[in-house]
């Protein structure tokens, strides 16, 4: 990758999106313009997104900056991870195997269920009264 090539690769998770821009340079990590341990303070969600990087030994010499609305917290680091992984896969094709062997460049496909009508949520009845 020359020094003025950007990769850029689109992930997705429940209701989030991501998008990820992998660069040349130290490692550093931006999500939404702030720190990485800022914008995910939890370290599990830290580890989520840092998965493909650690399967691959990639990071130190990549700048990823990263842009991702919508969902929650958890759901945006799943998006994260996913669209990271695309684009590792796009850096370096050698990557595949080892990603789609760990389940990452799979999107998930389970989205909150929607509320169906005469029901309290999507599955959830009406409390019965026997009197």
């Amino acid at each position: 990758m020359s020094a003025t090539t950007s990769i850029q690769a689109t992930g997705k998770r429940k209701s989030a999106i991501a998008r990820v821009y992998l660069r040349p340079g130290n490692g550093n990590i931006v999500v939404n313009r702030r720190a990485f341990e800022e914008y995910f303070p939890m370290e599990t969600t830290r580890n989520l997104v840092r998965q493909p990087l650690n399967l691959v030994n990639a990071g130190p010499e990549l700048d990823i900056l990263i842009n991702v609305q919508g969902g929650g917290l958890e759901g945006q680091a799943g998006a994260v991870r996913h669209g990271l992984s695309r684009a590792l896969v796009e850096l370096n094709a050698e990557f595949r195997g080892v990603l789609k062997k760990a389940g990452l460049l799979t999107r998930d496909p389970r989205i909150k269920e929607r509320k169906k009508y005469g029901r309290r949520g999507a599955r959830r009845g009406c409390q019965y009264s026997k009197r």
